[in-house]
């Protein structure tokens, strides 16, 4: 496979073709904001927080879906996409219910870590407070829609990973969710082998263990990372 040279951040960097502009910064060791990406299973573009500059585009492009081109100049971390980055997770924050205090997963946030990243001190957006179910009827896990950001990596890892597809995107606009089944309650999908994956997955506390109370919550990284091969080597967790 050929060989495709860039400059990301003015740093030279080579990489295999077909990579995306993410693998490529990754490879190189710079970082680029992600919410919805996951190593080991396919890339939506989802959340926008990796969108970066492309010399020659006149948008902004999410790395994580754009492929790498030769003589490509990419920038990360100019002012509008900080700019950009901020008012994505303050959005965030406005549309769902998440009071961090009484989160289960309180301290080990991919988007709580992500509003310290970007310099987010408030949300200048008025805070929707929708009013979003919780689904307890699982036996071993339940499933807080007032925490999730639609990240669809859920949805991913059961589909492409376990191979159950239990989970899925319902609706449109601001009634979009994510449903388990044909919008059964999680406890009567049958299709549920209970392995836990959509649980490690989830960069919220909005699928958790149940029993596990404020701050109690932790998302085991290993795991996340053994994802990555486990599909060649038939290795499952759970």
């Amino acid at each position: 496979m050929s060989v495709k040279t860039l400059k990301i951040n003015d740093v030279d960097v080579a990489v295999e073709e077909g990579a995306t502009i993410l693998q490529a910064a990754q490879e190189a060791g710079i970082r680029i904001p992600t919410l919805c990406h996951l190593n080991g299973v396919s890339d939506v573009g989802a959340c926008r927080l990796c969108l970066v500059e492309i010399t020659g585009s006149n948008k902004l492009l999410p790395s994580c879906v754009t492929q790498v081109g030769e003589g490509m100049e990419v920038y990360t971390h100019t002012q509008q996409i900080q700019e950009y980055r901020r008012m994505t997770v303050e959005m965030l924050f406005a549309e769902g219910n998440h009071i961090c205090a009484v989160c289960v997963a309180n301290e080990n946030c991919e988007l709580q870590d992500l509003a310290v990243e970007v310099g987010m001190t408030h949300s200048r957006f008025p805070y929707r407070f929708p009013n979003r179910d919780v689904d307890i009827s699982h036996e071993r896990f339940g499933i807080d829609h007032n925490r999730c950001v639609l990240c669809t990596r859920c949805v991913r890892v059961c589909d492409e990973i376990e191979g159950a597809h239990v989970w899925d995107v319902a609706n449109r606009g601001a009634q979009t969710k994510v449903i388990t089944g044909m919008n059964q309650p999680w406890g009567e999908v049958n299709a549920c082998t209970s392995c836990g994956k959509c649980v490690d997955a989830c960069p919220t506390g909005a699928i958790f263990d149940k029993g596990v109370t404020v701050a109690e919550m932790r998302h085991d990284r290993k795991k996340l990372d053994f994802l990555i091969t486990a599909r060649e080597q038939k290795q499952w967790t759970r």
